[in-house]
């Protein structure tokens, strides 16, 4: 970050304050909105902030560079695993999430629509987890910018500075256009169905891109796993055809329920629709996939422009067992070095989401750590490096508008494989999570710093 940047943004902030310590009428005025976009965490407005986060554009392409190669190791890794049944056992899938894995998805690119989450600190970045299941969030950005259009320090800053602001939703959408061409299919506008089980915290962004691509022509409906019924040539939902089935639901919540006799699974393996995200994601998704990128034994799977970015942004991790590794170019018995040194590392569930059953070895105490690493070699966990998080100012309101200093990760959307716009999280809490209590803002990229 340059100091000119920096200052601008520091003016801003400071008008925003100044204007609107104690501008009730504002601040009820940027909840409502929230509330009727539905930009909620259950009933929690998720953008306590008086502006967007602006983003240098020269640290925006290096994540963006970063995180494309690594799209491209996390393709190696998958097509190794499924050659290898050292490297998928190691990834943990179960019997069914394997034998659906297996299935060509038919199209090209692994994932229609992936995100990394990634934390921030100065010009370094590191790539915490990989979400290649069902990123949420993409349908975030045009609500977000509904909010500020009503605070004009934000409206006159951007009229003032050379700017971009990404479109996830467009992204989205061509992505998932593209993919159901590549499976064959030939209608001009597919139908498409979201689906995911009723009353999720996320419905919210449901409604917003269903009717945004309503408004594209593809004509869109949010349905439940439930609702589905196959003739042995068209996916429905009662009477309306289903093209491309954009999946929200997690894969293993899904097996929990189904096998392949469920319909979708019927016209998946028939190439009679198309599935975004498909099955086979579940190998990168896994975090234990973070344990085959950091451990040089399988360093012969990926290129040498793949490796240099794994070395650099790509946290160590290994995944929890008794036994021998290496750490820093030494061999080390694992459970000593994490017993012994906690501080510097996290436990983490291997396939879980919102920020469930992670440990920061730094944030408990020795008893509790010990507990953790028992349930962690019980079940299937990861071990990863503890990473430097970035904390930065942010205009905020509640009863006043204060500055608040706040953890804050950026994590890139991908769309087959390339990155446009992403997710702004920010908490006063080490994980940086909307389900854990934070916050969320629009992401806008300012030209020329």
């Amino acid at each position: 970050m340059n100091q000119k940047f920096d200052e601008s943004i520091q003016k801003l902030d400071a008008a925003l304050i100044q204007n609107h310590k104690f501008d009730n009428e504002l601040f009820a005025k940027l909840t409502k909105v929230q509330q009727d976009l539905g930009i909620l965490h259950d009933d929690r407005p998720i953008c306590p902030f008086l502006r967007p986060h602006f983003f240098p554009r020269s640290s925006y392409e290096k994540i963006k560079k970063a995180g494309e190669i690594l799209h491209q190791a996390f393709e190696r890794m998958t097509e190794a695993a499924l050659e290898n049944n050292e490297i998928l056992a190691e990834i943990n899938l179960t019997e069914k999430e394997e034998r659906m894995a297996r299935i060509n998805p038919r199209y090209q690119s692994l994932c229609a629509s992936s995100r990394l989450d990634t934390f921030l600190c100065g010009e370094d970045f590191k790539f915490l987890e990989y979400n290649a299941e069902t990123p949420a969030g993409v349908g975030d950005q045009i609500s977000f910018e509904k909010v500020f259009a009503d605070v004009p320090e934000v409206q006159n800053f951007l009229a003032e500075n050379n700017h971009w602001r990404p479109q996830p939703y467009f992204k989205l959408l061509e992505s998932l256009d593209l993919c159901y061409r590549e499976t064959g299919g030939r209608k001009e506008k597919p139908n498409i169905a979201i689906v995911d089980w009723e009353g999720v915290s996320t419905y919210a962004e449901f409604e917003i891109l269903r009717d945004f691509w309503n408004g594209q022509g593809y004509q869109t409906i949010i349905a439940n796993p439930f609702e589905f019924e196959y003739d042995g040539k068209i996916l429905r939902v009662g009477d309306f055809e289903v093209d491309i089935f954009y999946k929200r639901v997690i894969i293993h919540e899904f097996l929990e329920h189904f096998d392949e006799t469920h319909p979708l699974a019927k016209a998946y393996i028939d190439g009679n629709v198309c599935m975004a995200n498909n099955f086979r994601v579940k190998i990168p998704h896994k975090k234990t996939s973070f344990a085959i990128l950091s451990d040089e034994k399988y360093a012969s799977i990926f290129t040498n422009e793949q490796l240099e970015m794994i070395n650099k942004h790509i946290p160590w991790t290994r995944r929890v067992r008794d036994g021998k590794t290496t750490y820093q170019g030494k061999e080390v018995d694992l459970l000593e070095l994490l017993r012994r040194e906690r501080e510097k590392f996290t436990l983490k569930p291997h396939d879980d989401y919102g920020g469930h059953g992670i440990s920061l070895g730094w944030e408990t105490t020795e008893s509790e750590w010990d507990r953790a690493l028992e349930n962690a070699l019980e079940n299937c966990f990861v071990a990863q490096e503890k990473v430097s998080v970035e904390k930065v100012k942010m205009p905020t309101f509640n009863d006043e508008a204060s500055m608040e200093l706040l953890n804050i990760d950026f994590d890139p959307f991908l769309f087959r494989g390339k990155v446009h716009g992403g997710m702004v999280r920010l908490s006063s809490k080490s994980l940086v999570n909307v389900t854990q209590g934070g916050g969320e803002t629009a992401l806008v990229i300012l030209e020329g710093f």
